[in-house]
């Protein structure tokens, strides 16, 4: 019988999914994880498992890690080839949820949403504040999405059909796609810093994209610019987005993302008013997390079966 270890919290549906085709087992510290890993055919993970040379050294039947995320950062690629073992992730299920949590931390840094939130429990409304309350426009501005994947045509989708805004993109390559359906125009990294009134950054996080946005492209920044990352943290460079943000030199920022994550209470960014922050929770629905999970089952048990899994990352396929 085939051993499968469960690293994080399922449904019971994944667990009987899994149960089709082995025994499993539930585990939720690394240090337990490595000490009954040895025995295991697979493992069913999120995006903080980090799978290196010391978990695939003490796991040799390992076969498949097959995490409930759509970015797999703490993959070594390397060391996974070398040990013979299949990585698989998420893609298509999250779409929806992480372009709704893009086009709600737009709004919600546009127009001050948090700040008059705060303003209003501290029991300050006076009725007198005039300009004080003002924010900026979303609708029919310029969106400059850097990623332009599956959730970056959700969320052109939702700024142009929903807030008549115009889509300047950059990435890897064209997009033919979201040219057609959404009038989305390619353009350099830097026009697109230049030019975007809302710079949302949906890239996934690999060493050429580590820090792809960092002092010099905050700079080329509009001062009404509002820039939202629901990424990876070290997308961004976060001491240089903290200085712009505090200098003023850029109108605001949404972050769903951390360089550390969990972020330090002393984090400065969570000391400045014109950042709207959330703790990753970009896919924090219970209908979106039950389908990661379960296609992450399902890839372990295609890959139990001698099938050729759903979605293994490309570097593995």
């Amino acid at each position: 019988m085939h051993k499968v270890i469960i690293t994080h919290e399922v449904s019971e549906e994944v667990k009987e999914r899994l149960r089709q085709q082995a025994e499993i087992q539930e585990v939720f510290d690394r240090k337990t994880l490595l000490s009954v890993v040895s025995d295991a055919d697979a493992i069913h993970g999120n995006g903080s498992l980090r799978v290196d040379e010391e978990l695939l050294a003490a796991a040799p039947k390992l076969k498949m890690v097959a995490l409930a995320s759509v970015g797999y950062n703490n993959f070594d690629i390397e060391a996974m080839r070398a040990h013979g073992v299949l990585g698989a992730h998420t893609p298509g299920v999250l779409n929806d949820s992480v372009a709704d949590l893009a086009i709600a931390l737009m709004i919600a840094a546009a127009r001050r949403v948090c700040e008059w939130d705060r303003y209003m429990r501290e029991g300050r409304w006076n009725g007198s504040e005039g300009k004080a309350f003002f924010g900026l426009e979303v609708s029919g501005k310029t969106l400059g999405i850097l990623g332009m994947g599956r959730i970056g045509q959700a969320i052109a989708r939702r700024a142009v059909l929903g807030m008549g805004m115009k889509v300047i993109y950059h990435n890897r390559h064209t997009n033919a796609e979201a040219e057609q359906k959404y009038g989305a125009v390619y353009v350099s990294k830097e026009e697109l810093m230049k030019q975007a009134d809302f710079v949302v950054i949906v890239t996934p996080l690999t060493e050429e994209t580590r820090g792809m946005v960092g002092e010099a492209e905050i700079n080329l920044m509009k001062p009404t610019g509002i820039l939202v990352n629901v990424a990876r943290g070290p997308v961004v460079d976060e001491v240089a987005l903290t200085q712009a943000l505090a200098a003023r030199r850029i109108y605001a920022a949404g972050l769903d993302v951390f360089e550390e994550e969990p972020t330090p209470a002393d984090n400065p960014l969570l000391k400045l008013d014109n950042v709207v922050h959330v703790p990753h929770i970009g896919t924090a629905t219970q209908e979106v997390r039950d389908k990661m999970a379960m296609l992450a089952a399902d890839n372990i048990v295609a890959c139990l079966r001698g099938e050729v899994p759903p979605t293994v990352v490309p570097e593995l396929r």
